[in-house]
């Protein structure tokens, strides 16, 4: 994880309307290296899911460049997996259905793509529900089902934006630490938006703090945690944890 693979330069973003012009993202820099899992964390409102949106193609920024670096040397941009909050499953298809709809709306229902598909649901817990409804399985189940939708491109670049946000609290850290092992083991490049700051401290390589409206990086805070095991729930239990957390609330009060 020594060079970055994507690089963010001065990019800015503003909203128009008839009222007039609201700056939303100011000259925000940054860069992420391949494997690395990147936190971005900022008040309500600073403009994190724009800034998401934007490394996504979804939004052209109005000002900057995002710079690609691929290890094989070409200039392509990744591709691009994006988790929003909601699962948006379909409710008529059935969740393998569901799972395979980015593979079949791409032409790409190939053996060897389906035969991922199946491992996934199975190192998810999901293979004997797959033929069940969304509305017949658990909000921390339809997330898995989501992600694997999400994984199912093989997608280079991972965008996670607060995509535990709509569980309660035990399925979040049981979900979230779950889908965080199982991205490490696949080594895929990381952005999480995250308004929870411990989840940024338990989960990331590193953490970019924005400040408000209109955003831009106060501080960068590379993470380093010392660990029984790497899994996200002892993170929370490693010494230098509570430290993290205050330095971030600090910038965050501020």
């Amino acid at each position: 994880m020594d060079k970055n693979i994507l690089e963010l330069k001065n990019i800015s973003y503003s909203y128009h309307s008839l009222h007039g012009e609201t700056r939303a993202l100011d000259r925000i820099t940054f860069g992420v290296r391949e494997g690395e899992f990147v936190a971005v964390v900022g008040p309500s409102g600073c403009g994190k899911s724009t800034l998401l949106s934007i490394i996504a193609g979804l939004l052209p920024a109005e000002e900057g460049t995002i710079l690609v670096n691929n290890p094989d040397g070409s200039l392509r941009y990744p591709r691009v997996g994006y988790m929003l909050q909601r699962e948006h499953l379909f409710e008529w298809r059935s969740i393998y259905k569901n799972v395979i709809l980015g593979l079949e709306i791409n032409h790409m229902l190939t053996p060897d793509r389906l035969e991922y598909v199946n491992s996934l649901l199975r190192d998810y817990d999901l293979e004997k529900f797959k033929d069940k409804r969304p509305s017949e399985l658990s909000g921390g189940m339809k997330q898995r089902a989501a992600l694997i939708r999400t994984l199912a491109l093989q997608p280079q670049l991972l965008l996670l934006d607060e995509p535990f946000s709509a569980l309660d609290y035990q399925t979040r850290l049981m979900v979230s630490a779950d889908i965080c092992h199982l991205i490490r083991r696949t080594g895929k490049t990381v952005i999480l938006i995250t308004h929870d700051l411990s989840e940024a401290v338990s989960l990331a390589d590193r953490i970019i703090v924005l400040s408000g409206r209109p955003a831009t990086v106060k501080r960068e805070i590379p993470i380093h945690l010392t660990l029984q095991d790497d899994s996200p729930l002892a993170a929370r239990n490693a010494p230098e944890f509570n430290e993290y957390f205050n330095q971030l609330w600090e910038e965050m009060k501020s």
